[in-house]
């Protein structure tokens, strides 16, 4: 298992090598998701009560620098 940072994972056998929380089986996308589509934070973590308010602000970090990228024009 590969560590992004200390609450994001990557394991090869589990979801498919997509990033996921803490090894669980809680991906990162699936916290996008719900957060996207207007889920407030306290309902996420009661809906998944293994998911921490950490863990959600770890997701919006790592897809923060995932997506900070520099554009070279040509």
């Amino acid at each position: 298992m590969k560590y992004l940072n200390d609450r994001i994972t990557v394991d090869p056998g589990q979801c498919g090598g997509r990033p996921c929380i803490r090894g669980m089986r809680i991906r990162v996308s699936d916290v996008l998701d719900l957060l996207a589509a207007g889920m407030p934070i306290p309902d996420m973590l009661r809906e998944m009560p293994d998911l921490e308010a950490d863990d959600i602000s770890a997701c919006l970090k790592y897809v923060s620098k995932m997506v900070d990228h520099p554009v070279v024009a040509a």
